[in-house]
Parts: C-alpha cells; sequence; structure tokens
C-alpha cells in the first residue's frame, strides 16, 4: 500500500543510528576505527564496514538509541542469532520517563516468539529469511527517546541493528498531537484453571489499541482456538463493549484455520496473519505451536479512560461442550496512550521466558 504523502516534499531530515554511527550525526556514519569487523577491514580501512554489529555481554544492557525529539522513530531493523530471540528484550522510554513503555522479548516483538524463524509479510512487522526483523511502527515523541536491548543469558549476543528517525518542524507537529507507543509482554504458562489469558489489564488514559501478537502453545490435543478475545472500554467491569467470537476469527481465519487435504495452513496478510505452525516431530517437539498477529491499523480501538484486554482458551470435549485448556500463551499487546507510561505487569525472569527444553544428549 503507497503511504500517503510520499510524493510530498517536507522541510524533514532523516537520521539513522546504527553501530556505524552511534549517534546518528550528520556525516557521522562510517568512521569507525574500532568494532567488530575491524580484523577484517584491516586491508582496507576507515569507512569499510569496520563497526557493522555490537556484543553484549552476558547480564547486561545495551543503549541500542538515545535520541533528542521532537522525533519520530520510522523504522527498526536488525537481527541476531535465534537463540537470543527470548533472551534478549527490548525496551523503549520516552520523554525521559524512568519506566519503560515497550518491554517485550525481541523476538515476540517481531512476531517470531517461539526461536524458530517465521516469515511474516505483514505492513507493521516484516521478518526475513533469515531472522531480519523489521518494524514500521511510527514512533512519535516530543522530548526524547532512549531504546535499550537487556541480554538476560549468560552468554555474550552478538546484535546489528539500524534505527531510523524523522526530525524538523512537521514532525514535531505531529508528534505533539500523537500518543507514544506501548508494548507489553505476558505469559501464561499454564493458563490457570477456568481463567483468561490477560493481554492489556487496567490501562488508564486516552489512546488506542493497535495491535496483538500471540505465540500460542497447544498443551492438549484437540482444537484451541474457540475463546472469545474480549476488549473492556472505559468503565467496562463485568461485561465488555467488543467481544470477538473466536480466537481464529479474531485472526483472521475461519474453521480452525484448516485448509481440508491440508490442516492447519500458514498465512500472513498485511494486516493480520498466522504465520507460524509448529508441528510435533515425534521427538522433543511433543506439542504444536502457532503464531498468530493482529494489527488494528485500518481499524484501530479507540479509548478514552481506561483498557482491559483479555482472552478466553476453549477447546471441546464430549457433549458439545466447552472445555477450558491450560495452554501455554504468551501474547505482546501494542498501543499508544496519551502519557508515557502505564501499568504494566513485572517482567518475567529467563527461566519463564524459555521455548523449550534443552534436547538430552544422546551420548549422555
Amino acid at each position: 500500500m503507497l503511504p500517503t504523502g510520499i510524493a510530498v516534499l517536507r522541510d524533514i531530515e532523516t537520521r539513522s543510528i546504527s553501530p556505524e554511527n552511534f549517534d546518528g550525526a550528520k556525516a557521522g556514519g562510517g568512521r569507525a576505527t574500532e568494532g567488530t569487523g575491524a580484523a577484517p577491514a584491516a586491508d582496507l580501512g576507515t569507512g569499510w564496514k569496520v563497526s557493522p554489529s555490537v556484543d553484549i555481554p552476558a547480564s547486561s544492557t545495551f543503549e541500542m538509541a538515545s535520541i533528542a525529539g521532537p522525533a519520530k522513530i520510522t523504522h527498526i531493523w536488525l537481527t541476531t542469532h535465534r537463540n537470543n530471540w527470548r533472551s534478549l528484550v527490548l525496551r523503549a522510554y520516552w520523554n525521559g520517563a524512568e519506566q519503560p513503555a515497550i518491554e517485550v522479548p525481541l523476538g515476540d516483538f517481531f512476531a517470531n516468539g517461539w526461536g524458530t524463524f517465521a516469515q511474516v509479510g505483514s505492513a507493521m512487522v516484516a521478518a526475513n529469511p533469515h531472522g531480519g526483523f523489521n518494524s514500521y511502527w511510527p514512533m512519535p515523541f516530543t522530548g526524547s527517546a532512549r531504546l535499550t536491548i537487556e541480554n538476560l543469558a549468560d552468554s555474550v549476543a552478538t546484535l546489528y541493528y539500524q534505527v531510523t528517525y524523522d526530525q524538523g518542524a512537521p514532525i514535531a507537529e505531529e508528534a505533539a498531537a500523537s500518543g507514544v507507543l506501548h508494548a507489553q509482554f505476558r505469559r501464561s504458562n499454564p493458563l490457570p484453571d477456568k481463567e483468561t489469558h490477560p493481554i492489556v489489564t487496567g490501562v488508564t488514559g486516552r489512546g488506542q489499541y493497535v495491535g496483538t501478537y500471540m505465540a500460542w502453545g497447544v498443551n492438549s490435543p484437540g482444537w484451541w482456538g474457540e475463546g472469545e478475545i474480549k476488549f473492556y472500554l472505559d468503565g467496562d467491569r463485568e461485561y465488555p463493549t467488543i467481544c470477538g467470537t473466536g480466537t481464529e476469527d479474531y485472526f483472521g481465519g475461519a474453521w480452525n484455520f484448516d485448509v481440508p487435504g491440508t490442516g492447519y495452513t500458514e498465512f500472513s496478510t498485511p494486516y493480520l496473519g498466522m504465520p507460524q505452525v509448529l508441528r510435533p516431530d515425534g521427538l522433543y517437539n511433543s506439542q504444536q505451536r502457532f503464531g498468530m498477529y493482529r494489527w488494528h491499523v485500518p481499524d484501530p480501538i479507540r479509548f478514552h479512560e481506561d483498557l482491559t484486554v483479555d482472552i478466553q482458551a476453549l477447546g471441546w470435549k464430549p457433549g458439545h461442550r466447552y472445555n477450558p485448556l491450560h495452554d501455554d500463551i504468551a501474547s505482546t499487546a501494542f498501543f499508544y496512550l496519551d502519557r508515557d507510561t502505564a501499568r504494566r505487569p513485572d517482567f518475567p525472569g529467563a527461566d519463564f521466558l524459555l521455548t523449550a527444553g534443552e534436547p538430552m544428549d544422546p551420548l549422555t
């Protein structure tokens, strides 16, 4: 889809932060004399890919970008080994806030929550072979932005990245009229009996909900997606204003995501999809797992006072009765808000983020 106004010339400057230009300064790129590419560039010298990536030590945090506003981040590209997709945590702090508005494992932010690559061809997130992660979520801010990556693992993680942003009078005007992007991660593993999975809980303020990514692991046989998603808006408590009709319906599919003769069928469209189906392999991967996204970009869900979102996990049992499930459900919620911080869950530790146990060494 062609962006509106792509041909209009405006008084805007574009800058980009990467390991080759850590602060995005004008004419500041390609000047590195040290970096992860220094040895390969030894015969070529400065300007020849001397610093294409960074090594983040174990149990440490790296500041990926620090930007003075007003500005708008327009694109984030990054890549790292898939072993790091749940142990690296992306955080974003807006306008000097001490608490992050974005706090999500790297893979889940880019719709790849299982540590196994899935190609995503959506408008807001693109994941390309093999682990090229792209975000096109607009991130406007008036004062400042700080993006960090925390390495929860006990080993070094190598990260390649580029953060591109715009600044100028039109961007300042846009930022002043915009909310800031929030992204929150939650995991239920397993989901307690007859409880719903919380996606957003008690966020206050004015804003719009714009996206859901879910990494859903099935812990029992049979169909798992009969549950409804519910949006509680502006004072709703017992009953929601917006109520879905089923999990596969919310993500744009129908009838079990099942193409007859094919079974579960992956799909990826600009605003919704199920790009990942991980099937049992008869050994360590014993359960089915899925990755699904729904971007409410043409159809944001607007709220003025508060927002809570949850989803049921339902299958079937004999007698055509619903069966509450105890699945492994991880969600990432995206929303814009008129404030820099929001109520958010405590972030889980490294062990709770794991997607699978280490396979047994058959020789021991």
